[in-house]
């Protein structure tokens, strides 16, 4: 049996996924009509074997604190949890994380009284299935040090990732952190035919490691001030002759690391058959459970490619190419086209709308058009309000609404009145 224990990184300010990251971590960011970005790697420890899990929290914690406190109790006869490692001052340190291998360092006071052998460290922000205990079991046969998951991409994307060699060993003797357009030609890789006829000849890091333990001890003792994996870390391992081996994954993965690629991760689970399967018997993605009724409609809505969650209760006219999250309502004659609506923390009863008449209720209201956008929580939309995203659109940010790569976002809890167009 493996000894391993994972560490999940929670992300630092998220302004790329601003204003969804505005009053909640990255992690915490809903996903999919129901669950939390968090619940993506958790569950695939849990499918793994790998039940003892910490997740380091600094920003916006409150709400990731609270749903994983809801969701992850383990039965008391299971060795298995899933603890919470928050960022705090200390007499010996005043500092608050500055990045992903200080996280991990600043947390050693409180995992590294269990027994393991290895860690795996994981991010709160992607969107992918993966058997964990595969990639610990090449890394033990690789007799590795530190293990790195890869998988291959193309030249516009490179860019963005840590790039690596690997040797027909399967070890890794070169690393660039996020290499220039003109670095590219250099780090051309063997990959799979059908990765090469897609243009993917670049093996990416995913940002999943196993350290052996020794290892971890020795590189934080030896490098006191590093406090990224990709940039110093890893650099400083592979510079030393340390064994850095890889473990090319080549199923779906996506980083949700911007609101364009938030919105198109969402949308593709409409597909008829999604990169990302909801639906898998083995892998079922866990969340928190929720004693809800199960959606109802109205007026013959026409629903075409989209997932509704449950509670919620839909007199539209059509939704096509959307997510409808928890407790949603939308009125009639209103139609959702390639839209996130994320949907309502609770219910708003009817006696409370009707003793606040000239308040607009929680949800979408009559006669409205939302496309190519995305509704944060408790959003309150007027009557015939028309939102229609678009690259013809501006960046733009003001106090209930912004605008990213065409994609209209309305704040968590914000108030579109009547008649108001954003287009």
């Amino acid at each position: 049996m493996i000894k391993m224990i994972c560490l999940i990184l929670g992300g630092g300010a998220g302004s790329r996924l601003f204003p969804l990251t505005e009053k909640r971590s990255k992690p915490a960011v809903p996903i999919g009509g129901k669950y939390r970005l968090i619940d993506i790697p958790i569950s695939n420890c849990i499918h793994s074997g790998v039940k003892r899990m910490f997740v380091l929290t600094q920003y916006n914690s409150a709400s990731l604190n609270a749903h994983i406190k809801n969701t992850y109790n383990f039965d008391v006869f299971t060795p298995g949890f899933v603890d919470i490692l928050a960022a705090e001052q200390t007499p010996g340190n005043k500092e608050w994380f500055q990045g992903t291998a200080d996280a991990v360092r600043q947390s050693r006071q409180h995992f590294m009284r269990h027994d393991f052998d290895y860690v795996l460290i994981l991010s709160g922000d992607q969107l992918y299935q993966m058997n964990f205990e595969e990639m610990a079991k090449h890394h033990v046969a690789s007799n590795a040090d530190i293990t790195i998951a890869c998988l291959p991409v193309d030249a516009r994307d490179a860019t963005g990732f840590g790039i690596m060699k690997v040797n027909d060993k399967g070890y890794i003797p070169r690393f660039i952190e996020k290499p220039g357009t003109d670095e590219l030609p250099e780090w051309v890789s063997e990959v799979s035919p059908a990765n090469a006829k897609r243009g993917r000849h670049f093996l990416a890091s995913m940002g999943i490691y196993i350290f052996s333990r020794k290892a971890m001890e020795d590189l934080f003792e030896e490098c006191p001030d590093a406090t990224d994996f990709g940039k110093e870390i890893i650099p400083i391992a592979i510079s030393e002759g340390r064994k850095v081996a890889a473990y090319q994954y080549d199923g779906y993965w996506t980083d949700i690391g911007t609101i364009r690629s938030f919105f198109e991760a969402n949308i593709e689970l409409t597909d008829h058959i999604p990169s990302f399967n909801l639906f898998d018997n083995n892998r079922y993605i866990y969340t928190r459970g929720r004693m809800l009724p199960p959606a109802k409609f109205y007026g013959g809505t026409q629903i075409n490619r989209a997932l509704i969650a449950e509670g919620s209760i839909l007199h539209a006219r059509m939704i096509e190419g959307s997510i409808v999250g928890l407790r949603s309502r939308i009125g009639e004659n209103t139609v959702i086209k390639d839209a996130i609506v994320m949907g309502n923390d609770s219910y708003q009863t009817l006696r409370e709308i009707a003793t606040n008449p000239d308040e607009i209720p929680m949800g979408v209201g009559h006669y409205c058009h939302i496309e190519h956008a995305i509704l944060d929580k408790d959003c309150r939309i007027g009557n015939n309000v028309m939102i229609k995203g678009g690259d013809h659109l501006p960046d733009t940010d003001n106090e209930h609404f912004t605008i990213r790569d065409g994609i209209v976002v309305v704040k968590k809890g914000a108030v579109i009145p009547e008649g108001a167009r954003i287009m």
